[in-house]
């Protein structure tokens, strides 16, 4: 035989239903007779009390009978209170039972999965007989005309065989012997045997193929015999001949996931009612740690049940004169199949049920599902599944995702670099919420930190105002937008004191102007060598790449105020943009522009307070401790804002080198 492991009514009513009167009526009490009879001078009920075989009165004086009939009255009396204390008694009895009982059917018993205090535990199924009430598929089956099968019996070893003949026939319920009868209730009183064909003789083999609905862990198989046990089964006589396989081989680590082959169990005898079993982790070195090896797991994991016959046993008479006879006496019959084992769960279920569709599962806790608690639940992805264990019950955890999140993955990288804590990731945080635990808010919103991180409105928008914040994104603690200079207020909405708002989008708040006590246009006097030393500029002026490159510097200057300072005028300037400079490294912000006298003079160039120019230089050393020099060579030219596009375009170009100095 080929054993192979295939993987893939209504409660009682409570007695006390009637008043207390009923009840104490309904029951029995053992008591001398009680005969109910109308009362003498009585005018309710009475209760006579009369002992068995009362003896028979006689004539007597009137003191006599007044004598008896007082002793007659006090036994009844006891005879009463004894039969009303015994049945307030059981009705209390009755009535407390009721009161206990419905407590207790309220209390449900406590899960195996967890223990007293709510802690996960290890839990497995009831060990069953898988086999139980299944069908079973067999490739031979007699009965299907009928036919002939005879018995052998003897004594023992060497005794005279007789063979007495039946017939098999499956339209005779009394005759037939079909599969069912391998799984049913094994009666010894009452046995029942599924018998094959006879003589299916290797190399012809007859399988028995059982399907056990979902994985087992099963620990054994067994099979009691109607006839005698087969000669081959991988328990064979011939073990190198009929399977290649050594006989009794050593199990070791290496193959204890394997069968193997062994001639204990082939003896012919008995002739009925031989016994096989085999047990799955018998012998294997690793059974004492099963809980840490997956090698064994998997073997003794099984959805299907497979037994093949594969050689019987015979007398060596089949080949005889009366070989027909001899040959109904050789076939197979089984009377009981049974498959111990567990439904596997895992460790993560104490029982296995029926779904919707009729499939049998386990009943998961600790966060698993599956078929066989294989796996961790939705969201609960913080860990590796893992198997339970006596030690560890392994329970699946769920990712941390503060609430806003319904969905998350499991990241073996994170879960080593946390010290095998956690590896959950959470996917499409919501509520405008970011990060691996949706803790943080995302880019335009920050944290209001009035409410906890995982309040659905834990994050606010920055609100940044489009013209006054040079960007969308704010401090997501503070709530801060960066704000342009001139600028300010947490949602950049307003100009600081000292500024005002101005038309460009640009620069919205600029500087309120003072007015100098001088300026450059009200020189007291202008030099008469003017038109000699330098030629003052006149209409529009243009600006292309060749001024742009023969300059060290160009930039954007709002002009403030003005101050004579001996021979140079002194102009505090609010430098706005920058686009280009020198060795000089010219910085945004309010700086001083120095100008000599007689080129403010001669209007070379020319200035006035309150204006934004275009100033394109040289690099030259200022008279102060620092500024930016302008002289009669430099371009000064009234601002205009379609130049700024021009400028960046110029200043990209200078970069890639395309600008040279002549």
């Amino acid at each position: 035989m080929l054993l192979a492991l295939l993987k893939e009514p209504k409660g009682h009513q409570p007695l006390l239903t009637s008043p207390l009167s009923d009840a104490v009526r309904r029951m029995p009490l053992f008591l001398p007779s009680v005969r109910v009879r109308p009362p003498f001078k009585m005018s309710g009920p009475a209760v006579e009390v009369v002992p068995h075989a009362p003896a028979p009165l006689h004539a007597a004086s009137l003191s006599e009978e007044r004598e008896e009939r007082e002793r007659e009255r006090e036994r009844e009396r006891d005879y009463m209170m004894l039969y009303v204390l015994l049945s307030v008694s059981l009705c209390c009895q009755v009535a407390w039972c009721g009161y206990g009982g419905m407590f207790a059917a309220q209390t449900s018993p406590p899960d195996p999965c967890y223990d007293e205090h709510g802690n996960p535990r290890r839990c497995i199924p009831d060990f069953v007989n898988a086999a139980f009430g299944k069908e079973v598929k067999v490739s031979s089956t007699c009965g299907k005309t009928a036919s002939r099968y005879c018995v052998v019996t003897s004594a023992e070893k060497g005794a005279e065989r007789t063979r007495n003949c039946h017939t098999c026939d499956a339209s005779d319920p009394k005759k037939y012997h079909p599969p069912a009868y391998l799984t049913d209730l094994n009666n010894p009183h009452n046995l029942t045997c599924w018998q094959s064909e006879s003589f299916k003789q290797y190399p012809q083999n007859v399988t028995l193929m059982l399907s056990l609905g979902k994985k087992f862990e099963v620990t054994y198989v067994s099979l009691q015999f109607c006839s005698p046990r087969p000669e081959s089964m991988f328990y064979s006589t011939q073990c190198r001949k009929m399977y290649n396989k050594p006989n009794r081989a050593a199990i070791t680590k290496q193959n204890e996931q394997e069968a193997v082959c062994t001639d204990s169990h082939t003896d012919m005898y008995p002739l009925t009612g031989g016994l096989i079993a085999f047990s799955t982790l018998d012998g294997r070195p690793s059974a004492h740690d099963f809980d840490n090896s997956p090698v064994l797991q998997d073997w003794v994991t099984a959805t299907d049940i497979k037994v093949i016959f594969s050689r019987l046993h015979t007398f060596g008479d089949e080949n005889e004169d009366d070989s027909e006879l001899a040959r109904d006496s050789y076939f197979y019959a089984v009377s009981d199949l049974q498959v111990g084992g567990r439904c596997k769960c895992n460790g993560h279920a104490s029982r296995c049920m029926k779904d919707r569709d009729g499939s049998q599962v386990c009943d998961c806790k600790h966060n698993t599902a599956g078929p066989e608690c294989d796996r961790c639940k939705p969201f609960h992805y913080d860990r590796p599944w893992q198997r339970a264990t006596a030690r560890e019950a392994n329970e699946c955890v769920a990712c941390n995702c503060n609430l806003h999140a319904r969905r998350c993955r499991f990241n073996m990288e994170l879960y080593k670099l946390s010290g095998r804590k956690s590896g959950g990731v959470c996917l499409n945080c919501r509520h405008n919420t970011a990060g691996r635990h949706c803790h943080y808010c995302k880019e335009g919103y920050y944290r209001d930190l009035s409410k906890p991180i995982s309040h659905r409105k834990a994050c606010k928008a920055c609100d940044c105002h489009p013209v006054g914040a040079a960007g969308k994104t704010c401090n997501q603690t503070t709530g801060q937008c960066p704000c342009k200079d001139g600028v300010t207020g947490i949602t950049c909405n307003r100009c600081a004191k000292g500024y005002q708002q101005s038309r460009s989008p640009i620069a919205p708040c600029i500087k309120i102007p003072i007015a100098p006590p001088t300026t450059a246009s009200t020189s007291p006097e202008e030099p008469s060598d003017c038109e000699s030393y330098c030629k003052a500029s006149k209409g529009k002026l243009k600006i292309n790449m060749k001024k742009y490159c023969k300059k060290d510097y160009a930039v954007q200057v709002h002009i403030l105020k003005a101050d004579k300072a001996g021979e140079w005028w002194k102009f505090t300037v609010n430098i706005i943009s920058v686009y280009k400079q020198g060795e000089s490294r010219i910085r945004r912000g309010d700086q001083f522009l120095w100008v000599r006298a007689k080129d403010v003079a001669c209007k070379c160039p020319k200035i006035k307070p309150g204006k934004k120019y275009l100033l394109l230089g040289n690099d030259e050393d200022s008279p102060g401790q620092s500024g930016v020099v302008a002289d009669k060579g430099s371009l000064v030219i009234q601002w205009r804002d379609t130049w700024a596009r021009r400028l960046r375009k110029f200043q990209q170009r200078d970069k890639k080198g395309k600008c040279k100095k002549p």
